[in-house]
Formats: C-alpha cells, sequence, structure tokens
C-alpha cells in the first residue's frame, strides 16, 4: 500500500506540474546562476574584451554556439555561423566608417589601402507551427578589445555591455524549451557581432536574410544589469514602435501577474531607429522591443566587470522579456 501510495503522489505531483501554464515553466528556467556563469564567462580578463574580429570575439562567439548545441537549439540553414565581410578605408580617411553592404565593400576594395575584417553572427531557432511568420530576439555579443596603452587595466570587459544581453537571450532559449510547447511563429536567437563598430552584424542580417518580410518582431537587449540610479535598482527604460501598443500592455499585465520586480520608463516611439540593433530591424519597418537600463559611469569603461552586475535586475529583465517573446511567438496579432 505505502508503494502505491508513493506512486498516486508521484503521478499528481507530475500532473500538477504540467498544469502549469507554458509561460510559468519557461519562468521557473530562467535563474540567477545561469546569468553569473554566461555573464562571467563573456566578461572574463581571458576574452580581452572580445573586439568584433579578434581571438576573443572568437571565443565568445564558440561559446553561444556551444550553449545552442547543448540545448538542443537549431542552428538557422546549415550552420550556426553565418559570416560576413565587413571593409574600412584607410583610417586617416575622413568620415570613413565600416560597409557591409556588397557594392560600397566593392568600392572600398577598389582603393589602395583598406582594412577588412571577416565576422560571424551567431544564429539558432525554434522552428514554429507557421514557419512562414518569424520573431526574433537578439544581442550584440561583441565589445571594445583591448587599449594596449592604457595605463592598469587595459580590457574592456563588457560584463554589462553586452554580456547582460547575451545571457538573457540564451536564458530565454532555454526558457522556451521548458515550455514544453512548439510556438505558433518560428523564433530566431541571435547574437550579433560587429555592433561597436557601427551594428556591422545586424546591418549585415537584414541586407542578406532571404525571408526579411517574415519578421514579425524583433526584440532587442543592450546593457539590462546596471543602476544608473542606485537609489533605483528596479529602473529599466521600455522602447517600442509606438504603433504597436499591446508590447506595452503586455509587460504592464506582466509585472502585475508575476510580481516581477521592474519599474519600467515606458518610451513608445514612432520610429526607433537609434541606439542599437532595433535600429537595424526599424529601419525596415519590422515592430520592435528593446530593453536597456541607461548607460553609467563604467558603461565603455575597462571598468564594466561583472562583479559590478545588479543580478536581480538581469534576471527580472529575462523573466519579464521572456514573457514579451512568448507573446511575439504565440498571439494571433499584436
Amino acid at each position: 500500500m505505502k508503494k502505491i501510495a508513493l506512486l498516486c503522489a508521484s503521478l499528481a505531483l507530475g500532473t500538477a506540474l504540467w498544469a502549469e501554464s507554458p509561460e510559468k515553466r519557461g519562468l521557473d528556467a530562467i535563474n540567477r546562476s545561469t546569468a553569473e556563469a554566461h555573464i562571467g564567462f563573456l566578461a572574463d580578463d581571458d576574452l580581452e574584451g572580445r573586439e568584433a574580429g579578434t581571438r576573443g570575439g572568437r571565443i565568445a562567439g564558440d561559446y553561444i554556439v556551444a550553449n545552442l548545441r547543448s540545448l538542443g537549439i537549431e542552428p538557422v540553414g546549415d550552420s550556426y555561423y553565418h559570416p560576413f565581410e565587413a571593409c574600412h578605408l584607410e583610417r586617416q580617411k575622413k568620415g570613413a566608417r565600416w560597409q557591409v553592404d556588397p557594392d560600397s565593400i566593392a568600392a572600398i576594395k577598389r582603393t589602395n589601402a583598406y582594412q577588412r575584417l571577416e565576422l560571424n553572427n551567431i544564429l539558432g531557432r525554434i522552428e514554429g507551427k507557421n514557419p512562414d511568420e518569424i520573431v526574433i530576439v537578439g544581442a550584440h555579443y561583441d565589445h571594445l578589445g583591448i587599449d594596449p596603452m592604457l595605463e592598469g587595466d587595459r580590457i574592456y570587459n563588457g560584463a554589462d555591455d553586452n554580456a547582460s544581453g547575451v545571457s538573457a537571450v540564451l536564458q530565454i532559449a532555454r526558457a522556451f524549451l521548458a515550455t514544453g510547447e512548439r510556438p505558433e511563429r518560428t523564433v530566431i536567437f541571435a547574437f550579433w557581432d560587429g555592433e561597436e563598430k557601427g551594428l556591422l552584424g545586424s546591418r549585415a542580417f537584414v541586407q542578406a536574410f532571404p525571408d526579411l518580410k517574415k519578421i514579425k518582431g524583433y526584440l532587442n537587449f543592450d546593457m539590462i544589469g546596471r543602476n544608473n540610479d542606485e537609489s533605483r535598482p528596479d529602473h529599466v527604460v521600455y522602447f517600442y514602435t509606438e504603433s504597436h501598443p499591446a508590447f506595452g500592455e503586455w509587460l504592464r499585465g506582466d509585472i502585475r501577474k508575476y510580481a516581477l520586480r521592474l519599474e519600467p520608463d515606458y518610451r513608445p516611439w514612432d520610429n526607433p531607429v537609434g541606439g542599437s540593433d532595433n535600429g537595424s530591424f526599424a529601419k525596415k519597418g519590422i515592430p520592435i522591443i528593446w530593453y536597456h537600463t541607461d548607460g553609467h559611469p563604467d558603461y565603455h569603461q575597462p571598468s564594466d566587470h561583472a562583479e559590478r552586475i545588479n543580478w536581480d535586475k538581469v534576471v527580472e529583465i529575462t523573466k519579464a522579456s521572456f514573457l514579451n517573446m512568448w507573446r511575439m511567438a504565440n498571439e494571433e496579432t499584436f
């Protein structure tokens, strides 16, 4: 009888767990220890600031791919790596910038001297029930590298900028799997290279991705782990495309429903083309959400270290944005 009672209790527990909503199962997969592991690795001195095109940048990309593979997230196409080329006129040319457009690159290569980088976006996906519609969540994984002429600390570790955002995308990928349900739309998990040199990865993606018209929405992270004002540790700026007020309604509702410890500054934007990789998508008419926690004294400084991260904030923003993405992937309209 005791064995039967234990079996019944076990079955009841399993039934109760699966009675939870998919969103709740996803939320339960997001935690601080995973955020600490991802940010700690990416912001370690051994990665030498993850500058695009360097050894440290390539290690960061390999780390992301290893995590996607271990989760069982499929690649987009035949590979997680999506290489692209960037070129720049000789550095003394005034007004020069890094280019990823093929025609611009061809023009640069006709000059006598130019700089060239071979870079990689990292892309994974969960195929939806309707593969003709796509939503994307993304963050850039590069940073500023090393300045050998600095006295003292020479490494721009980029814990907040943007290892924090990368950690969120990886946790959201795991959360989608934890729901136990296939989303209606295909979800792409994107990690952009070369953002610090001019949004290179996201620019290269939107100009080359063959299914751009299938993309229904994009959510971006760029710095989600610090406090500009230490008296407001729950502050976060929530940019979104103004013509899609549902984005604001989602966050307000989820904060109440799940008691998320966030105090958003809601900023609907008619044409959110600036600031980060969200701009590359907004310029193509794709609605966006962008989480950002404002600048701070360690922004673009060697002092942007993992020990200064507000871990509770990273976790709460990751949970809120998972819920955003779950709705973006499943709601019929928004």
